[in-house]
């Protein structure tokens, strides 16, 4: 009920405080899953360095397995998080803190080496390194958001296509560079 309604659809400018709430998170997260977590990263736009986002801290935290997901569903939902799950994305799993919106935090499960793992990463990674493709991927958001204040499908439709191509690029580029 009400999940297309959203009143955090809405881009604010970047704020330097991000880098250090997703640490202080990640070690909660850290802490709760202890060795079931393999890596945890910031990712998402908030870890970003000057882009504008949603004021909601994306977290990702990789796995050695998926299952069993009591391993990190628990836990997680111990220290304030919702497991969302989604039926046409198994390989990855969605939390939201707090469990009703407007959400503070996303959090990510994945499996570790996997390709939802390294999509994250090399997309992160990628608009750290180009201002001018995050500086286009910001207007698209800024734009989507103005477009469909209080609907979360239509935002995130309104800029999935230059997501996609994005990613898309960045994952060229990773797969480009050589391994050492």
């Amino acid at each position: 009920m009400g999940e297309e309604r959203d009143p955090a659809v809405r881009i604010v400018d970047y704020d330097p405080s991000w880098p250090e709430e997703a640490e202080r998170e990640l070690a909660r997260v850290a802490q709760a899953l202890g060795v079931v977590a393999v890596r945890l990263d910031h990712v998402g736009s908030t870890a970003v360095p000057g882009l504008a986002a949603k004021p909601i801290i994306d977290l990702q935290v990789s796995v050695a397995a998926l299952e069993p997901r009591a391993a990190y569903v628990e836990p997680l939902e111990a220290i304030g998080y919702l497991f969302v799950p989604f039926a046409t994305a198994p390989e990855y799993h969605f939390f939201g803190k707090p469990p009703e919106r407007p959400r503070s935090h996303h959090l990510h499960v994945c499996e570790a080496g996997s390709g939802e793992e390294l999509r994250h990463l090399v997309f992160r990674d990628y608009l750290r390194t180009h201002a001018e493709e995050a500086a286009r991927y910001e207007a698209i958001k800024r734009e989507s958001a103005r477009l469909h204040p209080e609907d979360r499908l239509a935002y995130m439709a309104g800029k999935e296509a230059f997501l996609l191509e994005l990613e898309r690029r960045a994952l060229e580029r990773a797969e480009s560079r050589p391994s050492g």
